[in-house]
């Protein structure tokens, strides 16, 4: 079994330099998504047929070696679906009689592995199996047409549909498993007679019929697994659709929502128990929350893991860091890649990590940058507190033994090394180590002048 992908078009009315198919959903461009559902139903060939932006998408493609390759059609000139489609046959391989090449869209992104393998199943080396949605918004589809013994002998296009046509509201998905030795074949009998002067995919249909090849319809009710997108409008549409989807499977598995309709997770979720999320949540990448973890509202995290009993408060973004158990982030705490917080840490507002590796119990709860560093357990960052960790061309690491405490509004100049149980004074410029047990002071000497007076605004 082959896939045909068919991703050339432009999206005129998306109004983008983009590639239609390479606008996101759920965080993901929605061709990636139909390439992991034809993978997810073990095709032995993916076949993607590219237009418009054809480079942009090989470029921003992810290659998976352990996934079954991606072989990229050239479409230059977009003449309907029908000449897509004839475009990739000679990458198929149309001489096994047992070959089914199925076709998929690069702009229908929410079908399913389970549909697509009902789907496969009704197909054989002399039949054609063929999706159709059963709907009363049927506007702008093509109409399933059936005789009076309910075979479906064709597709009519909405444009060439006869007013009693248009009154169907059985419809094309589009999608369809085809016998490779008979898709080659009908193919090159396809014609542009049409109100579009396209060759239509959907042609071959009338052509199986008239073949007395049998065709296998497979209706389903679902409107937004095999609704295509061709403007923003739609592309929110689907975008909503699949978050409350998303969220209706973390409250089945016990995961709290203050509110379902304002958490997104834009990639792979997963949690444990007793999990509270507020409003306005977003999750990117993959994201593993471990029990009784509670998360704060307007939060974002991405790619991290977060252990068990933290808390993450109000206005916090995470993103490549890894929480470990009862940690307390935030608010409006900003935790950047390569972050690592041991148990019991506690980063308040406003403050910044970056490459940073935080011992057990320490604590940096206001206004502090911590870039490149290394500190040990029990240790106090104070207020205004910043690790200098770019010399301008080089980054350099600081180094905090166990049980430091830094004063407030104090500067650390990297390459640094602070011992166990240091003590520097608020205010200081450290550059120098500082040995164990040691008090450092770094600032210059205060001078208080007496009679001085204010400045006064001149008139």
């Amino acid at each position: 079994m082959e896939v045909v992908i068919l991703a050339a078009g432009k999206g005129t009315r998306m109004f983008s330099t983009k590639p239609k198919v390479m606008h996101t959903l759920g965080g993901r461009p929605m061709l990636h998504r139909v390439v992991e559902a034809a993978r997810a139903v073990n095709a032995d060939g993916v076949h993607v047929v590219i237009g418009y932006g054809a480079e942009q998408i090989k470029t921003e493609f992810p290659i998976d070696s352990s996934e079954t390759p991606i072989n990229w059609v050239l479409q230059e000139e977009q003449l309907g679906t029908g000449h897509a489609v004839q475009k990739a046959i000679s990458s198929l391989n149309t001489e096994d009689p047992n070959n089914t090449v199925m076709v998929l869209y690069g702009d229908v992104p929410l079908i399913t592995p389970e549909t697509l393998t009902k789907l496969l199943d009704r197909a054989d080396k002399s039949s054609l199996s063929l999706l159709t949605l059963l709907t009363a918004n049927n506007r702008g589809l093509g109409r399933i047409i059936r005789n009076e013994l309910n075979s479906v002998i064709a597709i009519v296009e909405e444009r060439d549909a006869t007013e009693q046509q248009k009154q169907i509201t059985e419809v094309n998905s589009g999608i369809m498993a085809v016998p490779a030795l008979k898709l080659k074949e009908w193919l090159q009998n396809l014609n542009k007679a049409n109100n579009q002067s396209e060759y239509y995919l959907t042609d071959i249909v009338a052509l199986a019929a008239k073949e007395g090849c049998r065709i296998n319809p497979l209706a389903i009710d679902d409107e937004f697994e095999v609704q295509g997108v061709n403007d923003k409008t739609q592309l929110a549409l689907l975008e909503r659709h699949l978050q409350m989807t998303n969220n209706a499977k973390l409250l089945e598995q016990g995961v709290t929502l203050r509110d379902p309709a304002r958490v997104d997770v834009r990639g792979e979720l997963s949690c444990g128990k007793d999990v509270v999320i507020d409003v306005n949540v977003i999750f990117e990448g993959r994201v593993f929350i471990g029990d009784n973890v509670s998360i704060g509202a307007n939060v974002i995290v991405k790619d991290s893991s977060i252990g068990d009993g933290s808390k993450i408060l109000a206005g916090t973004n995470i993103d490549g860091a890894e929480i470990k158990k009862s940690t307390l982030i935030g608010p409006s705490a900003r935790i950047r890649p390569g972050t690592v917080l041991n148990n019991n840490v506690k980063i308040g507002n406003f403050v910044e990590t970056k490459n940073a590796l935080i011992g057990e119990g320490s604590k940096a709860n206001h206004l502090a940058y911590i870039g490149d560093a290394e500190i040990g357990e029990g240790c106090n960052i104070g207020a205004g507190t910043i690790f200098c960790n770019y010399d301008g061309a080089n980054k350099h690491k600081t180094i905090l033994g166990n049980n430091v405490f830094i004063g407030s509004n104090t500067v650390l100049v990297a390459p640094l090394n602070i011992a166990d149980n240091a003590f520097v004074a608020a205010g200081s410029a450290i550059n120098c180590d500082v040995p164990n047990d040691s008090l450092a002071l770094a600032r210059g000497k205060q001078r208080n002048i007496a009679g001085w007076k204010r400045p006064t605004k001149k008139n």
